[in-house]
């Protein structure tokens, strides 16, 4: 479950004032709103992101409005999927488990490929790969860590029709066998 309670944040001019959002746990919820509405801006304030005035925010009754983004449990996927150009897809997976400090990496990375059905752009680097399966690699960066809540940053929107209507079932479909509870940020 996700708890935002009078929130209160600004950036610059921009100003989120008293937002209260309860989201249930194993929901999947969908936060609409035109472009500059303070979607994104919201979801940073949840990860830990961006600092907020006052409020707080829950996860699973936990309060964690003053915690480092790390100590969250959260996975979030930006808009620009923000993968590492170096790294395999392997690495780029498994870098939140090696930062943690985690037990059967190798393990977990490959159980979540195979859930994205990405198992065979392991070796494969960033740059050569599709809208798609680029999205796909930071989807399963922020499910390998086992997250309580999945933040979704605009995921569809620099994809074609096509591959994004693909991929909003394989969303869904994600969320259907993890129960994890996830906002998907959109503007359509």
């Amino acid at each position: 479950m996700i708890r935002v309670e009078r929130l209160n944040a600004q950036a610059g001019e921009f100003r989120l004032k008293d937002i209260d959002l309860e989201i249930g746990k194993g929901e999947y919820f969908v936060l609409l709103g035109p472009t500059g509405a303070g979607k994104t801006f919201l979801i940073e304030c949840i990860c830990g992101l961006r600092r907020i005035e006052s409020g707080r925010i829950l996860i699973n009754g936990r309060d964690v409005t003053h915690l480092e983004p790390a100590e969250r449990n959260l996975g979030y996927v930006p808009q620009d999927y923000a993968l590492f150009p170096t790294m395999t897809v392997f690495e780029n997976i498994a870098f939140g488990l090696k930062v943690r400090r985690a037990s059967n990496v190798e393990e977990r990375v490959l159980k979540v490929a195979e859930m994205l059905r990405i198992t065979h752009l392991l070796d494969r680097y960033p740059q050569g790969l599709s809208g798609g399966e680029k999205q796909r690699v930071a989807l399963g960066r922020a499910l390998v860590i086992e997250p309580d809540a999945l933040l979704l940053d605009e995921p569809l929107s620099a994809l074609d029709p096509a591959t994004a209507e693909t991929l909003c079932r394989e969303l869904k479909r994600v969320q259907r066998e993890t129960g994890v509870t996830t906002i998907h940020v959109c503007h359509n």
